[in-house]
């Protein structure tokens, strides 16, 4: 693979992690990540949709 070839193939990852929070290695990953500061957000899972939603009181909700 050629420098320029591998330069590519770092910036294609480092893009796609921009993309999507990612715990660093299999550690816990803040809710605030996933909520960016919303109430709510909606979640693709094999195919179904569901809703992480947080609470007034600091609770998290998950539905489908």
């Amino acid at each position: 693979m050629t420098q320029s070839e591998t330069n590519g193939v770092v910036g294609q990852a480092q893009a796609q992690s921009s993309q999507a929070p990612q715990p660093a290695q299999g550690g816990p990953l803040d809710s605030s990540k996933l909520l960016r500061g919303a109430k709510s957000v909606e979640i693709s899972h094999n195919g179904a949709v569901y809703r992480l939603q947080a609470t007034r009181l600091g609770k998290l909700i998950l539905t489908k």
